[in-house]
């Protein structure tokens, strides 16, 4: 008999500062609170149903959600994609990926460009729209990959795609992964490709993130081999570098993302279905957007009735986040944040879980669930 567990992230979604949010410079950060109060008239009645709102920290709650429902505390340093999506695969980073907010350093640029062959530009702190505004122009002139970082653990390299085509700037990504070790070695290189004219840039959908391959064992390590099958959904590959993964379904945003998510979840497989929703992330934490966060969550509650339909008797669901990005707090970075858990499988009652210590309750739930 088949065995399934279907782990959704819903990119972002925190739920309330942690504790120690000062340190980050997050203090008073809630995600979700704020598209709640920038958008008086949404509705998300499955979500409510399943307990979200039942959450420590939140009000509306219902008297008997139909799901378990609680909230994580990260205990790895940071609040980055790896990090978040690491521990919840059961991987603790006792000390935080680099970051560079004056930007790389001129020895690590130097050996860049001689291993691309190019002069780079920017080598800046910036939102990715404001860096291609900014460099987009000079970028067609001359040919040079845009650098930048932000206040994640990430170097990320924009090239325009009829300049340098995405294959070749997967390349140059490639290169700058090869480099960056040791006290360099940040969590993701991404591939940033745009399009457009001088005034309207605009990203495609072709980025890429290139990983450091975990640093211990995961979920998806165990899973895989003890002969079970982990399928990965959006840019859950590229987060573990590939690695314990045995079907990669990259996909371009959340509708695509939701539309793969039900067609897997109404197959047979034995193992974990790993769904990552980036538009919350990407589109509206990042680009201070509530009013657009709130309808991206509108859209995934849609979809929650036809989902729990396709759930035979013993399967496990987990919807969780894996770090915050407050839309209306200052700034445009991750916030540290709780995130939320909710834990629904058919035939098992109901529970509150509080709050609960490390974002690895997910993969315990997970392994057990599976029976390692």
């Amino acid at each position: 008999m088949h065995k399934r567990a279907i782990l959704i992230v819903l990119d972002s979604l925190g739920v309330g500062a942690l504790p120690d949010a000062s340190a980050y410079g997050d203090e008073g950060s809630h995600t979700l609170q704020s598209i709640l109060g920038a958008c008086p008239a949404l509705r998300l009645p499955n979500l409510k149903s399943l307990g979200l709102f039942n959450i420590e920290g939140l009000s509306g709650g219902i008297p008997m959600p139909l799901s378990s429902y609680g909230r994580l505390s990260e205990l790895s340093p940071g609040k980055d994609t790896t990090t978040g999506h690491w521990e919840m695969a059961g991987l603790r980073l006792k000390q935080p990926f680099p970051t560079f907010p004056c930007g790389f350093p001129a020895g690590f640029i130097a050996d860049f460009e001689r291993a691309i062959g190019h002069k780079i530009l920017g080598n800046v702190v910036a939102s990715g729209l404001a860096v291609i505004e900014e460099f987009g122009e000079e970028h067609l002139r001359t040919g040079s990959p845009i650098v930048y970082t932000s206040a994640d653990s990430v170097l990320q390299i924009a090239a325009h795609e009829d300049i340098i085509p995405p294959e070749e700037l997967y390349a140059i990504c490639q290169a700058a992964r090869g480099l960056l070790q040791g006290p360099l070695a940040v969590g993701r290189v991404i591939a940033r490709p745009f399009a457009g004219l001088p005034g309207s840039f605009s990203r495609t959908s072709r980025r890429h993130d290139f990983s450091l391959e975990p640093l211990g064992e995961t979920m998806l390590d165990r899973l895989r081999s003890a002969g079970r099958e982990v399928a990965a959904v959006g840019k859950i590959s590229d987060i573990f570098a590939g690695r314990g993964v045995s079907r990669s379904i990259p996909t371009d945003g959340n509708e695509e993302g939701i539309r793969v998510l039900l067609e897997e979840a109404k197959k047979p497989f034995d193992g974990l279905l790993f769904v990552n929703l980036v538009d919350f992330d990407m589109l509206y934490g990042h680009r201070r957007d509530p009013i657009g966060y709130g309808g991206a969550l509108e859209a995934f509650d849609a979809c929650l009735p036809e989902l729990i339909l396709a759930l035979t008797e013993g399967d496990l669901l987990l919807i969780t986040g894996d770090h915050g990005c407050d839309p209306c707090f200052a700034g445009s970075d991750h916030t540290r944040e709780y995130v939320p858990l909710l834990a629904l499988q058919k035939g098992r009652t109901p529970r509150p879980l509080g709050t609960l210590r490390g974002f690895c309750h997910v993969s315990e739930m997970i392994l057990s669930h599976l029976g390692l």
